[in-house]
């Protein structure tokens, strides 16, 4: 909000970004959350990285936006893919951990994300009162959500290599298996 006033001056009707980002939140959550219903498995996490993505990129147009109908859209393309990581965090804990650690998976990802919104605040009016503006705090803030979804994009790749090797194993032995069974047969007709 304080940004927002400084930049545009105080008669900027700055509520109108906070409601923005609020109502397609809901309306991400019903998008995407009917979306994931199509996506199999572990791949729902390739939504969550698009959100990763976004909400990291708009963080850092905030500043970029000279005209306040353009924050307005950056405010209501980070509102729908904050619906889109809010409604597809459970079902990708279920996913990941399976139904007895799906409880301990969500607590212990909200509690990392209490860090950056406590620590936040402070530090974006230290740099404020640094620099003169918020300017360096949004990219900062911008950056953690893109290194995040880069490290989200290589988990389907980790939740398929035992599967793989499983594979692997399982095509051996059926090779052995065959192998052994053509010498069995050469040993009956001898």
């Amino acid at each position: 909000m304080k940004h927002v006033e400084e930049r545009f001056g105080p008669d900027a009707n700055k509520e109108v970004l906070l409601m923005c980002i609020g109502v397609t939140s809901g309306i991400g959550r019903l998008i995407f959350g009917h979306m994931a219903d199509y996506v199999p498995g572990v791949y729902k996490v390739f939504l969550q990285v698009a959100s990763f993505l976004v909400i990291g990129l708009m963080s850092i147009m905030i500043p970029v936006c000279k005209i306040f109908g353009g924050l307005v859209a950056v405010c209501l393309l980070m509102g729908l893919f904050d619906g889109c990581f809010i409604c597809i965090m459970a079902p990708i804990a279920f996913q990941l951990v399976g139904s007895q650690n799906v409880s301990q998976a969500i607590g212990f990802l909200l509690g990392m994300m209490s860090v950056p919104m406590v620590v936040g605040p402070p530090v974006a009016g230290f740099l404020r009162d640094r620099l003169g503006n918020y300017d360096v705090a949004f990219y900062l803030a911008g950056i953690p959500p893109i290194i995040g979804g880069a490290v989200l994009c290589l988990i389907p790749w980790v939740e398929s290599r035992p599967k793989r090797r499983h594979a692997e194993v399982a095509g051996e032995a059926k090779e052995h298996m065959g192998l052994r069974g053509m010498f069995q047969m050469e040993l009956r007709s001898d």
